[in-house]
Order: C-alpha cells, then sequence, then structure tokens
C-alpha cells in the first residue's frame, strides 16, 4: 500500500488547525532540544526502551490486528513482512535504542575552525535540522528508529506512517510520548500525523517553515511522490535494484554464500540483491552450484539465454526484470562478457544503492570500487550488511541514494547540519 493507494480524504474533511496545531507543537519542543544534554536524551531513550519491553503483548496485538487487514486488502508477502512485529523484533528495536544510547551526541560536535591573522575564532559545529518529518509505509519499525535517531540528534520528529501500520504505529507513539515526558523532555518532541490520512501527508510535503527536513522511505512510488511534490527539502531514499558481479576469478564457495545470503537472508528489504551478473569466462564453473544453492532455498530464477543454456531451470528473464525490485524470492541473472559490460549493466539500471562485486583479481576490485556509482559499493561481502545497525549507527533513518550532504547508512550525524560560531574582541572589519 503506498501513499497515493491510500484512501483519498474529502478536503472540508481535513483538520488544519489542528494539523499545523501539531507542527507548531513540534516546533516548540525541537527549540527545547536544543538545550537538552545528551544525560536527558539518552535517559529519555532509556525510557523508551523499557517502555517497548513492557508493554510488548500492546505492541504484538496492535501488529496482529493491522497484518490481518493488510492480508484483506492484499499487501504483498514483502510489505507484510516488513510490517510484522513479533516479540523479538520488538525486542530488537529496544536493542537498537540502547545502541544510539552509546553513540556520542553529534551535537555540538566540532567539525572545523581556525582563528584569523586578526584574532577572530571561528568554528564550525554540529547543530539539529530542528523539525524532522518522515513519510514510510508498513514499517512500524521505522517509527522507533527515526524516533530515537531524531532524539539523540535534538530533532522533534513528526512521522506519517501510513494505514497499513496505522494501529501499530499509534501505539508506538504513545508509549514514545509517555516515556518522553516522564523524562522531562516534551511530549511533542515525537508526534504522528497518521489521523491526518493522505491529506496530512500532502501538506507534511509544503509545511517550509514548520518541517526542516523529509525522508521518505518505501516503494519507489511513494518516494518519487514526496520528491516530486515536497517544498520542504528531501532526502532521497531509494529502492534496491541491488547487484552482485561474479567476477571470472571469484571463489566458488564464496560466489555461492555471498549469493544466497544476500538473496534469502530476508528477501524483503532494500539490501537483498535484485541481479546476479557473472561474467561468461566463469559461468560455467559458477552458475550451476549458485543457482542450485538458490534454487533450493525457493529461489525463482529470472536468466537470460547465456545463463538459461547452462542452468536450464529458470525463466526466461524479460528487459523488466532488470530494473525490477523483487522483495520476494525472485531473482535476475545475466551472463555478462567483461567487467566493463557488468558496470554498464550497472549503470543503466541501478537505483544506486548497494553493488557487490565477487572476485580474487585486485585490479578488478579496485575499478569496481573506483567506477560504480551507488551509495555503497562492497567487495566480497553481502550487500545485506548496507543497514545502519550493521555500520555501527545503532539504528538508520534510511538508506540515501541522493549525493548531497547524506549517502548510504543515515545515522546521528546526517541528522544534523552545522552553523558557524564567531568569538571576537572588538575586531572590525577593514
Amino acid at each position: 500500500m503506498t501513499l497515493v493507494e491510500n484512501a483519498p480524504v474529502p478536503a472540508d474533511s481535513f483538520d488544519a488547525a489542528a494539523f499545523y496545531g501539531v507542527l507548531r507543537a513540534s516546533k516548540d519542543a525541537a527549540r527545547s532540544l536544543v538545550t537538552a544534554t545528551a544525560a536527558a536524551k539518552d535517559a529519555a531513550l532509556e525510557a523508551v526502551a523499557v517502555a517497548l519491553l513492557a508493554n510488548v503483548g500492546e505492541i504484538v496485538a496492535a501488529n496482529a490486528e493491522d497484518l490481518e487487514r493488510g492480508r484483506q486488502h492484499g499487501l504483498s508477502a514483502g510489505l507484510l513482512d516488513r510490517l510484522a512485529l513479533t516479540e523479538s523484533r520488538v525486542a530488537a528495536l529496544a536493542d537498537a535504542v540502547r545502541d544510539i544510547i552509546a553513540i556520542a551526541d553529534p551535537v555540538g560536535e566540532s567539525v572545523r575552525g581556525k582563528t584569523l591573522p586578526n584574532g577572530v575564532h571561528l568554528e564550525q559545529v554540529r547543530v539539529p535540522f530542528g523539525v524532522v518529518g518522515a513519510i514510510y509505509e508498513a514499517r512500524p519499525n521505522v517509527t522507533v528508529d527515526i524516533a530515537a535517531l531524531a532524539l539523540k540528534s535534538g530533532n522533534a520528529a513528526v512521522l506519517r506512517g501510513g494505514s497499513a501500520a496505522e494501529r501499530t504505529n499509534a501505539v508506538l507513539v504513545r508509549l514514545i510520548q509517555g516515556a518522553l515526558a516522564a523524562s522531562g523532555l516534551p511530549a511533542a518532541s515525537v508526534a504522528t500525523i497518521d489521523e491526518f490520512g493522505r491529506a496530512g501527508a500532502s501538506e507534511l510535503m509544503r509545511a517550509r517553515g514548520y518541517v526542516d527536513l523529509l525522508v521518505p522511505r518505501g516503494s519507489a512510488q511513494l518516494i518519487e511522490t514526496v520528491v516530486t511534490e515536497s517544498t520542504v527539502p528531501v532526502i532521497e531514499t531509494g529502492a534496491g535494484v541491488v547487484h552482485i558481479v561474479l567476477d571470472a576469478s571469484a571463489r566458488t564457495d564464496w560466489a555461492v554464500e555471498i549469493v544466497r545470503n544476500a538473496k534469502v537472508q530476508r528477501p524483503s528489504v532494500c539490501n537483498a540483491v535484485e541481479t546476479i551478473l557473472v561474467h561468461a569466462a566463469a559461468a560455467e564453473r559458477l552458475l550451476p552450484p549458485v543457482l542450485t544453492a538458490l534454487r533450493e532455498s525457493g529461489v525463482t530464477l529470472h536468466a537470460d539465454e547465456r545463463a538459461r543454456a547452462i542452468f536450464p531451470d529458470a525463466v526466461p528473464a524479460t528487459e523488466e526484470d532488470w530494473a525490477t525490485e523483487y522483495m520476494s524470492l525472485d531473482l535476475a541473472v545475466r551472463v555478462v562478457d567483461d567487467l566493463d559490460d557488468a558496470i554498464a549493466h550497472i549503470r543503466r539500471y541501478s537505483t544506486h544503492h548497494t553493488e557487490s562485486i565477487v572476485t580474487n583479481d585486485l585490479g578488478n576490485a579496485d575499478r569496481f570500487l573506483a567506477e560504480v556509482d551507488s551509495a555503497v559499493v562492497m567487495v566480497n561481502a553481502s550487500t545485506r550488511f548496507t543497514d545502519g545497525a550493521e555500520f555501527g549507527f545503532g539504528a538508520e533513518v534510511g538508506i540515501s541514494t541522493q549525493k548531497l550532504h547524506a549517502r548510504g547508512p543515515m545515522g546521528l550525524p546526517e541528522l544534523t547540519s552545522t552553523k558557524w560560531l564567531v568569538r571576537g574582541s572588538g575586531q572590525i572589519r577593514r
């Protein structure tokens, strides 16, 4: 279910006064968070972790309602997996919050500085953006991740989590707000606008002056809608048409395990591999064991003619397959002539999320790292490592695929801007 698929809200039912009341409260909360100490923010985050664990039954019960409604509305298996919160997943969310506590507060960190010849001292320091908005779908874990990262970096968060996870998000936001209030921070530091429906999401995109930054997470359609319609600055997260290249020198055991892990461990997420490109010189050696392992794991293979000549147990690939983010146990397979051919394919079809090469050739590894223009480029590793928690960020706001200040998994520093502090002793410009 995407933003544009949600049931439209008649214009006369949108309560603009209530909507902007939420945003004004968020802006006021953001002003308070600017001066909150790291200790105060960490205490509030610990209260959030405790609240999640203490109310896991309520969270899972609300999530079960969302899952049942999602099944009735025909949500895909991939979206249902992303929507689901089990007891273990709630515990993992609490762990992620505590991981964020352990990370240094970026606010006030000195980026650079100097003293001018006239004695004026300049210092560039990290500061919060202010109010960070997020529009996402069927991802209740994002509610906790963004709330925790925003709080630690001194930002207020305004969340539009979509109708698919409406009941789960309502419970999560209520618990987070209660933990904040009990810790002495404004409950409005984390707010939801789900009650305002699609009209509220559209209004959030135009709320310049109230919202300082907007981050969309979800389908390519949702992200494109936010990027094209928003007047609020947007950091674009991207769909994951992710590639793994199996070079001529690739070790067979590495190729089998890396590809299987990247596709099978959790196929519904954006860092799962969607296409493998196999060097023609190694295709007869690599394709049978790699594709057999995938087939035994339940993967449907969409292969070009050269790959099917070696491994007939695959369906013919179409042009559409090369540009598809399956989010399921499906994988596109193509045999390429050489590394140049592989890189050209990636340039044409990639969403610039994550690409990996399996190789024993140092020159080809270096070429791949230098020439492939994606947020994360890997050598001899599973693409599943593109993740804020795996990178040591505790959690992530999203995987940024644009080229502004944030690219790749977004953690605490990516939720800060900077300002210059100038300290003088009576100097004037001459």
